[in-house]
Protein backbone atom coordinates (compact mmCIF):
# COMPACT_ATOMS: atom_id res chain seq x y z
CA UNK A 1 0.00 0.00 0.00
CA UNK A 2 1.31 3.47 -0.92
CA UNK A 3 1.62 5.86 1.83
CA UNK A 4 0.52 9.62 1.20
CA UNK A 5 3.30 11.73 1.97
CA UNK A 6 0.57 14.79 2.02
CA UNK A 7 -1.48 13.06 4.88
CA UNK A 8 0.40 15.17 7.62
CA UNK A 9 -0.69 18.51 5.32
CA UNK A 10 -4.18 17.58 5.90
CA UNK A 11 -6.32 19.53 8.27
CA UNK A 12 -7.07 17.72 11.36
CA UNK A 13 -10.63 17.19 12.92
CA UNK A 14 -12.42 16.20 16.15
CA UNK A 15 -15.76 14.89 15.86
CA UNK A 16 -15.92 15.99 12.33
CA UNK A 17 -15.18 19.62 13.14
CA UNK A 18 -11.99 21.41 11.94
CA UNK A 19 -9.36 21.96 15.34
CA UNK A 20 -7.16 24.30 13.05
CA UNK A 21 -8.23 27.41 15.30
CA UNK A 22 -7.43 25.49 18.56
CA UNK A 23 -3.88 25.10 16.89
CA UNK A 24 -3.53 28.61 15.99
CA UNK A 25 -3.84 29.85 19.57
CA UNK A 26 -2.16 26.93 21.39
CA UNK A 27 1.76 28.75 20.59
CA UNK A 28 0.29 31.57 22.73
CA UNK A 29 0.01 30.32 25.24
CA UNK A 30 3.83 29.00 25.32
CA UNK A 31 4.78 32.56 26.29
CA UNK A 32 5.05 33.37 29.60
CA UNK A 33 3.43 36.37 31.24
CA UNK A 34 5.12 38.21 34.49
CA UNK A 35 3.40 37.32 37.52
CA UNK A 36 5.64 39.23 40.15
CA UNK A 37 7.71 42.40 40.32
CA UNK A 38 10.95 40.37 39.49
CA UNK A 39 10.84 38.85 36.43
CA UNK A 40 12.30 35.04 36.15
CA UNK A 41 15.16 34.45 33.49
CA UNK A 42 12.59 33.04 31.00
CA UNK A 43 10.69 35.94 30.45
CA UNK A 44 13.89 38.29 30.86
CA UNK A 45 15.49 36.48 27.83
CA UNK A 46 11.96 36.79 25.78
CA UNK A 47 11.94 40.23 26.79
CA UNK A 48 15.50 40.81 25.05
CA UNK A 49 15.04 38.91 22.61
CA UNK A 50 11.74 40.98 21.66
CA UNK A 51 13.43 44.17 22.23
CA UNK A 52 16.26 42.73 20.10
CA UNK A 53 14.36 41.95 17.34
CA UNK A 54 12.10 45.43 17.25
CA UNK A 55 14.99 47.37 17.48
CA UNK A 56 16.66 45.91 14.56
CA UNK A 57 13.36 45.67 12.79
CA UNK A 58 12.18 49.69 13.18
CA UNK A 59 15.43 51.39 12.77
CA UNK A 60 14.45 52.42 9.19
CA UNK A 61 10.66 52.93 9.92
CA UNK A 62 9.12 56.55 10.32
CA UNK A 63 7.10 57.28 13.07
CA UNK A 64 4.08 56.05 11.75
CA UNK A 65 5.80 52.68 10.72
CA UNK A 66 6.58 52.28 14.31
CA UNK A 67 2.91 51.85 15.00
CA UNK A 68 3.37 49.07 13.37
CA UNK A 69 5.84 47.67 15.82
CA UNK A 70 3.37 45.77 17.62
CA UNK A 71 1.80 44.19 15.12
CA UNK A 72 5.44 43.03 13.40
CA UNK A 73 6.81 41.13 17.03
CA UNK A 74 3.39 39.97 17.43
CA UNK A 75 3.41 38.20 13.73
CA UNK A 76 7.16 37.19 14.02
CA UNK A 77 6.70 35.11 17.18
CA UNK A 78 3.07 33.72 16.17
CA UNK A 79 4.73 32.34 12.37
CA UNK A 80 8.41 31.15 14.46
CA UNK A 81 6.55 29.28 17.05
CA UNK A 82 4.28 27.51 14.90
CA UNK A 83 7.02 26.45 13.06
CA UNK A 84 8.72 25.15 15.43
CA UNK A 85 5.91 23.35 16.79
CA UNK A 86 5.06 21.70 13.54
CA UNK A 87 8.57 19.87 13.52
CA UNK A 88 7.32 17.39 16.80
CA UNK A 89 5.95 14.28 16.27
CA UNK A 90 2.24 13.97 15.44
CA UNK A 91 1.94 18.00 14.99
CA UNK A 92 0.36 19.86 11.86
CA UNK A 93 2.10 23.27 11.17
CA UNK A 94 -1.00 25.59 9.99
CA UNK A 95 2.17 27.54 7.95
CA UNK A 96 1.62 24.52 5.30
CA UNK A 97 -1.86 25.69 3.73
CA UNK A 98 -1.48 28.45 1.42
CA UNK A 99 -5.17 29.65 2.18
CA UNK A 100 -3.51 30.58 6.31
CA UNK A 101 -1.02 32.31 4.83
CA UNK A 102 -2.44 34.32 2.01
CA UNK A 103 -4.54 35.63 5.05
CA UNK A 104 -1.98 36.89 6.61
CA UNK A 105 -0.30 38.31 3.76
CA UNK A 106 -3.15 39.90 2.02
CA UNK A 107 -4.55 42.32 4.99
CA UNK A 108 -0.72 42.82 6.01
CA UNK A 109 0.18 44.07 2.72
CA UNK A 110 -3.09 45.72 1.59
CA UNK A 111 -2.82 48.23 4.65
CA UNK A 112 0.55 48.53 4.04
CA UNK A 113 -0.21 50.20 0.48
CA UNK A 114 -3.63 51.83 1.61
CA UNK A 115 -1.47 53.28 4.03
CA UNK A 116 1.01 54.59 1.12
CA UNK A 117 -1.59 56.41 -0.94
CA UNK A 118 -2.98 58.05 2.01
CA UNK A 119 0.03 59.71 3.29
CA UNK A 120 2.31 59.41 0.50
CA UNK A 121 0.21 59.88 -2.82
CA UNK A 122 2.06 60.94 -5.39
CA UNK A 123 5.50 58.60 -4.20
CA UNK A 124 3.14 55.62 -4.00
CA UNK A 125 1.50 56.80 -7.73
CA UNK A 126 5.24 57.58 -8.75
CA UNK A 127 6.02 53.94 -8.57
CA UNK A 128 3.97 52.88 -11.11
CA UNK A 129 6.03 55.03 -13.79
CA UNK A 130 9.87 55.61 -13.39
CA UNK A 131 11.33 58.83 -14.24
CA UNK A 132 12.32 59.14 -17.74
CA UNK A 133 10.51 56.09 -19.32
CA UNK A 134 10.19 56.82 -22.84
CA UNK A 135 6.54 57.52 -23.52
CA UNK A 136 5.63 54.09 -26.12
CA UNK A 137 7.07 52.16 -22.93
CA UNK A 138 4.51 53.80 -20.22
CA UNK A 139 1.38 51.86 -21.04
CA UNK A 140 3.44 48.03 -20.86
CA UNK A 141 5.23 49.56 -17.90
CA UNK A 142 2.11 50.46 -15.58
CA UNK A 143 0.83 46.95 -16.18
CA UNK A 144 4.11 45.06 -15.11
CA UNK A 145 4.21 47.52 -12.07
CA UNK A 146 0.46 47.09 -11.07
CA UNK A 147 1.32 43.20 -11.71
CA UNK A 148 4.03 43.28 -9.66
CA UNK A 149 2.10 45.06 -6.86
CA UNK A 150 -0.56 42.81 -6.39
CA UNK A 151 1.70 39.57 -6.58
CA UNK A 152 3.87 40.78 -3.72
CA UNK A 153 0.99 38.93 -1.32
CA UNK A 154 1.26 36.30 -3.01
CA UNK A 155 4.82 35.88 -3.37
CA UNK A 156 4.92 36.21 0.65
CA UNK A 157 2.56 33.08 0.98
CA UNK A 158 4.26 30.85 -1.85
CA UNK A 159 7.49 31.39 -0.15
CA UNK A 160 6.80 30.36 3.47
CA UNK A 161 4.44 27.23 2.10
CA UNK A 162 6.90 25.94 -0.13
CA UNK A 163 9.87 26.16 2.59
CA UNK A 164 8.02 24.87 5.41
CA UNK A 165 6.59 22.16 3.03
CA UNK A 166 9.71 21.15 1.01
CA UNK A 167 11.46 20.64 4.28
CA UNK A 168 8.48 18.41 6.41
CA UNK A 169 8.35 16.14 2.62
CA UNK A 170 12.53 16.28 2.51
CA UNK A 171 11.99 14.77 6.42
CA UNK A 172 9.34 12.26 6.18
CA UNK A 173 11.11 10.88 2.69
CA UNK A 174 14.20 10.63 4.17
CA UNK A 175 12.79 9.33 7.29
CA UNK A 176 10.36 6.37 5.92
CA UNK A 177 13.66 5.45 3.83
CA UNK A 178 15.75 4.90 7.23
CA UNK A 179 13.17 3.08 8.68
CA UNK A 180 13.10 0.83 5.80
CA UNK A 181 16.91 0.33 5.41
CA UNK A 182 17.02 -0.69 9.39
CA UNK A 183 16.27 -4.65 8.68
CA UNK A 184 17.81 -4.13 5.14
CA UNK A 185 21.77 -2.40 5.39
CA UNK A 186 21.93 -1.03 8.76
CA UNK A 187 25.19 0.96 7.66
CA UNK A 188 22.67 2.72 5.11
CA UNK A 189 20.28 3.55 7.97
CA UNK A 190 22.93 4.65 10.06
CA UNK A 191 24.16 7.33 7.18
CA UNK A 192 20.35 8.32 6.37
CA UNK A 193 19.59 8.40 10.00
CA UNK A 194 22.50 11.24 10.52
CA UNK A 195 21.16 12.80 7.34
CA UNK A 196 17.73 13.34 9.05
CA UNK A 197 19.61 14.68 12.25
CA UNK A 198 21.09 17.26 10.24
CA UNK A 199 18.05 18.11 8.35
CA UNK A 200 16.30 17.99 11.12
CA UNK A 201 18.56 20.81 12.77
CA UNK A 202 18.37 22.65 9.62
CA UNK A 203 14.80 22.60 9.46
CA UNK A 204 14.34 24.42 13.06
CA UNK A 205 17.01 26.84 11.62
CA UNK A 206 14.32 27.53 8.76
CA UNK A 207 11.59 27.40 10.74
CA UNK A 208 13.19 30.86 12.43
CA UNK A 209 14.54 31.97 9.58
CA UNK A 210 11.36 32.01 7.47
CA UNK A 211 9.83 33.79 10.29
CA UNK A 212 11.89 36.24 9.98
CA UNK A 213 12.00 36.84 6.67
CA UNK A 214 7.95 36.82 6.02
CA UNK A 215 8.04 39.60 8.52
CA UNK A 216 10.95 41.34 6.95
CA UNK A 217 9.22 41.60 3.56
CA UNK A 218 6.07 43.01 5.35
CA UNK A 219 7.98 45.63 7.33
CA UNK A 220 10.06 46.68 3.85
CA UNK A 221 6.49 47.02 2.08
CA UNK A 222 5.97 49.22 5.39
CA UNK A 223 8.98 51.03 4.89
CA UNK A 224 8.31 51.45 1.37
CA UNK A 225 4.49 53.48 1.74
CA UNK A 226 5.53 55.29 4.95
Amino acid sequence: MNENLFASFVTPTMLGLPIVVAIIMFPTLLFPTPKRLIDNRIITMQQWLIKLILKQMMLIHSNKGRTWSLMLITLILFIGTTNLLGLLPYSFTPTTQLSMNLAMAIPLWAGAVFLGFRYKTKTSLAHFLPQGTPIPLIPMLVIIETISLFIQPMALAVRLTANITAGHLLMHLIGGATSVLISISPPVALTTFIILLLLTMLEFAVALIQAYVFTLLVSLYLHDNT
